[in-house]
Formats: C-alpha cells, structure tokens, sequence
C-alpha cells in the first residue's frame, strides 16, 4: 500500500503555517504536510533540487500557496508550476490575506484551482484550512499520479466528516 500523498504548505510566516499545519492534522485523514517558507523553497522542492535533492519523487496531492512571500511571490510560483508539464495538474489553492481584484483576477490567469483569502479570527483560520483539506483530501477526485494507485485518495465518506 502506497503512503497517502502529502500537502505541501508555501508559507513565509511561521505563525500561520502553524495554523495551516495544525489545522490539516485536524480530520486525522492520514495525508502529511511539508512546510516550506518562500517560493525558491517551494519550486526546489517539487523539483527535487538543493537540500530537497533526497525527496520521495512523489507529488503532491495539494499545494497551499501564499501569495505574498519574499525571494519569489505565489504569482511567479504559481506560473512557474502551471507551465511545467510535470507539475501542472496538482492543484494549487492561493491562501493569502489580500482582497486586491488584481491579485485574485491574476492567480485564475495563471491557473490557480481556488483562491481563499485568509480569514483574520483564530477559529475562522483553522475551519477554512479544515474544509479546504476535507474538500481536496475526500471530495476532489485526484489527476493520475496524485493519488495512490491513480484512484481516489481517500475512502472515506465525505458526508461523513463533521465541520
């Protein structure tokens, strides 16, 4: 049996990815979470490059990406990964804190699967990352390759799964 596919969080505040971090470890679902500060990090990552040389060569099954960040911003991250052959299909939810139209109408531009603006409340933080794990951990059906065995990545009922 193959390992459940992993959640990769692009964050550069440690505060929130502890949030994101703790909130998808809330459903117990099994999938695991990588955490990496910026978008240079992020794309050695799924490219297996630098101190992520070593890496399982796995996609993964969601990517969790902030918008803002230094060294290389979400948009250029998002870019980069829906123009990669290889990379394209995992999907890509945007969490940042901006409203800005521009940045929302720019990240479905360039391919991002949903855009979620990060709610300011503790509680509110942790039910969006919640929903948002439930939704493409349970709901979504997975592309090939995403999934173990190419199927759906989870049995479990969705309808199931309290809020």
């Amino acid at each position: 049996m193959n390992p459940p596919p992993r959640i990769l969080v692009v964050e550069d505040s440690a505060k929130d990815a502890e949030i994101i971090l703790n909130a998808l470890q809330k459903h117990n679902l099994g999938n695991t979470a990588d955490w990496v500060r910026d978008g240079v990090e992020a794309l050695d990552y799924l490219h297996r490059r630098e101190k992520f040389a070593g890496r399982a060569d796995e996609l993964p099954l969601l990517v969790l990406l902030d918008l803002k960040m230094p060294r290389l911003d979400g948009l250029e991250v998002l870019r980069q990964l829906k123009t990669d052959a290889r990379l394209r299909r995992v999907p890509i939810v945007m969490m940042t804190s901006s409203r800005e139209e521009t940045d929302l109408v720019r990240s479905y531009d360039l391919g991002v699967n949903s855009y979620v603006v990060k709610p300011v409340q503790f509680h509110a933080f942790v039910e969006a990352v919640s929903k948002l794990k439930v939704y493409w951990v349970l709901v979504n059906e997975a592309p090939p390759g995403l999934a173990p065995n190419g199927g759906p990545p989870a049995t479990v009922d969705p309808l199931a799964i309290k809020p």
